[in-house]
């Protein structure tokens, strides 16, 4: 287990900050453009139920959705496949055949 210098914690925090940040970001335009659009799509069809009510007027919501769940794992889940362990584990390996390479 590698012990992080101060400056490396700081980094790190400010990298994953980012993270959360560019999350919260895609969350506020997420919210304001498919309202934007349900709203105007509803002004267009004069809030018809037959019209409004149809997976057109809500498909980009949800497609956009997958992708802004996706965001949200990735951002607030982060070892959910490669975790800072298995980095850990590979750099060493990568290492280690590099030093045995040089020796013979």
């Amino acid at each position: 287990m590698k012990i992080y210098t101060k400056e490396e914690r700081y980094l790190n925090a400010k990298k994953k900050l980012d993270k959360i940040r560019g999350f919260y970001r895609h969350l506020f335009w997420y919210l304001v453009i498919n309202l934007f659009l349900v709203i105007w799509i509803g002004v267009e069809a004069k809030w018809d139920g037959d019209q409004f009510w149809n997976f057109g007027t809500f498909s980009t919501a949800v497609f956009w959705g997958i992708g802004l769940l996706a965001h949200a794992v990735i951002v607030f889940v982060p070892n959910i496949f490669f975790g800072r362990d298995w980095e850990e584990r590979q750099i060493r390996k990568f290492m280690e055949k590099e030093n045995r390479r040089r020796w013979e």
